[in-house]
């Protein structure tokens, strides 16, 4: 059982050994070549995707029976909790699918622990690039992981205060009008392209500063990685600069419009810092 609201490191490691054992799966499958097949909302899903999530919602299942789980293949197949604004993880065992099926390294494993509609710990491991990030109460870190699973080096991350020239990043796999037009509106700033969740990673490691979304994503997309980003000291606000939250709404679990900073104070070319 997680006790009361504590989320210590013991917790953070079983979520981090979990992503890292769902990661080897995803790498199996990529060895020994996709089968891509579609959803009934037409985005790819593939083996790697069902064999990763399969092994987390077995190692939750196991170590935190009473918290109920929401992840992308199960809600597809009709099996979607109504967690409301109570705790809740969200999986998104193999983010950035397009990214892994045109043969990329940019994609992600992410585990993340929802409690008060809010993001408290999350996980985010790219399997092909041996890197993790992780994000909890205490701060956040990053490590890179050995070929046999193994932690080789843990380092303490943070982002940074808003930069002159900030820069922006953006997704590598798709082109979004209203996210263009939002970027077109800040002042002189650089552009950045990767894919899936290491968005937020690159923005809580202080090497990028905004990564705004001006489509409606769903939530298991974006939790893992705004948990590791707000426990770097980043926000992430919708684009008026209210609070973006976690749960069921209208039977789904889509999410808001958002721009995710690097720094806590909103910035004045965001419509509520006018």
């Amino acid at each position: 059982m997680l006790d009361g609201t504590m989320i210590d490191s013991a917790f953070l490691d079983f979520l981090e050994r979990t992503a890292i054992a769902a990661g080897a799966e995803i790498l199996l499958v990529r060895q020994s070549g996709a089968v891509v097949s579609y959803k009934s909302d037409a985005t790819p899903v593939t083996g790697a995707d069902e064999r990763a999530e399969a092994l987390i919602l077995a190692a939750l299942a196991e170590r935190y029976p009473d918290i109920p789980v929401v992840a992308e293949e199960q809600t597809s197949a009709g099996h979607c909790p109504d967690c409301g604004a109570g705790r809740f993880f969200l999986v998104d065992a193999l983010d950035g699918t397009k990214d892994f099926i045109q043969g990329r390294d940019e994609f992600t494993v992410n585990i993340a622990l929802i409690d008060g509609e809010v993001p408290v710990a999350g996980v985010v491991h790219a399997p092909a690039m041996r890197r993790t990030w992780r994000g909890g109460p205490d701060g956040a870190d990053t490590a890179e992981i050995g070929p046999d699973g193994s932690i080789i080096g843990r380092v303490r991350i943070r982002t940074r205060p808003m930069p002159a020239r900030p820069t922006a990043v953006k997704s590598f796999s798709h082109s979004e009008t209203d996210t263009e037009t939002f970027l077109a509106g800040i002042p002189e700033h650089d552009t950045a392209v990767i894919g899936s969740s290491l968005k937020f990673c690159i923005v809580a490691e202080g090497k990028a500063d905004i990564y705004p979304r001006l489509v409606n994503l769903m939530q298991w997309d974006t939790a893992a990685g705004d948990a590791v980003l707000r426990a770097a000291g980043g926000v992430t606000l919708t684009p008026e600069g209210g609070p973006v939250l976690y749960g069921q709404r209208d039977g789904s679990y889509a999410n808001s419009r958002f721009v995710s900073l690097g720094c806590s104070e909103v910035p004045d070319w965001m419509p509520s810092g006018r």
